[in-house]
This record gives C-alpha cells, sequence and structure tokens, in this order.
C-alpha cells in the first residue's frame, strides 16, 4: 500500500516534468520568429500539441510500462489547459465546452501526428494543415518543423522519459 503512493508520486512528478519540458520547448521563440508559427492562442496550441504528440508516442512505443506515466502526462497536459482557460477568464459554466473542443482539436492532431510520424512527406503535410492551416506558403516553415519533428522524435525514443526528462534536441534555427 506504502510502496504504491510512493510509485505514484514518482510518476506524477515525471509526467509533470515532461509536461514542464514540452511548455519550454513548445514556447520557444525560433518557432514563432523564425518560422512563422502564429503567436496567437491558437499557434501556441498547436506547438503544445505537436511537442505533447512526439512525447506520448515515444512513451506508447515503450510499451505498457509507460503507460501510467503517459496518462499522468495527458492529465497534467489538460490541467494546463483548463488553467490556461482560466486565466484568459473562462467562467466554469463556459470551461466544459471550451475542453471539450480542445480535447476534439487535440486528439484530431494526434490521430493525424500518429499517422504521419514515421513518413517525413506525410509529417509535413500534417504540420502544414495543422499549424499553418494549410497555407501553402509556409510549406518551407513545416518542411522545417516536420524535420525537427522527427530528430525531436528520435531523441525522445533513445532518452530517458521515465525519469521526467524529455531531450527535443534544439529548436530550428
Amino acid at each position: 500500500m506504502f510502496g504504491r503512493s510512493r510509485r505514484d508520486d514518482t510518476v506524477k512528478k515525471a509526467a509533470f516534468r515532461l509536461y514542464e519540458a514540452v511548455i519550454r520547448q513548445s514556447r520557444a521563440p525560433a518557432f514563432h520568429s523564425r518560422l512563422g508559427v502564429p503567436d496567437t492562442i491558437d499557434g501556441r496550441f498547436d506547438m503544445l500539441v505537436l511537442h505533447t504528440f512526439l512525447v506520448l508516442e515515444a512513451l506508447k512505443r515503450q510499451g505498457e510500462t509507460a503507460a501510467p506515466l503517459a496518462t499522468e502526462f495527458v492529465t497534467a497536459v489538460f490541467a494546463g489547459f483548463e488553467d490556461a482557460l482560466r486565466e484568459m477568464g473562462v467562467s466554469d459554466f463556459g470551461m466544459t465546452r471550451r475542453i471539450k473542443n480542445m480535447a476534439n482539436a487535440f486528439y484530431g492532431r494526434m490521430e493525424a501526428y500518429g499517422e504521419a510520424v514515421d513518413d517525413p512527406a506525410l509529417l509535413e503535410h500534417a504540420v502544414l494543415r495543422n499549424v499553418y492551416r494549410a497555407d501553402d506558403a509556409r510549406a518551407a516553415d513545416a518542411a522545417v518543423i516536420a524535420r525537427y519533428a522527427h530528430a525531436a522524435f528520435a531523441r525522445l525514443n533513445a532518452g530517458t522519459l521515465a525519469e521526467g526528462i524529455a531531450d527535443f534536441g534544439p529548436t530550428p534555427e
């Protein structure tokens, strides 16, 4: 009984460290200044979701042993969504609808990236569609982000996610 409680606490702490790493990496200025990701709520959401996907997919590939960490990580991400909405002034009355909309967008992007993660051309297309809203003028930027995501995914797969350490590597410059 006591051992499980400590293990659960360790998993929660690792999940929160992963969430903090995702936040830091997704807010890197290069995405907005160099690569033209809109510095808006939607643009920040899209970068957060992309980085969240990379961590979740790497955890998924670690098998069942990583499932508790993945669950706690998703819980932390959605708690962050709720906190952000509250900071924007969304009341309890509107919270459920907004979270539902965010969850639909989140899981839709998870599916798109999941189908594309092992195919650079598909990943580039998914980034163009989700991050740049299919603006073909941003295709070169989408290609840079897709290459970055592919390299970051490889690093995450080789890393120590179970300890709450997410090494995405350098941001695209």
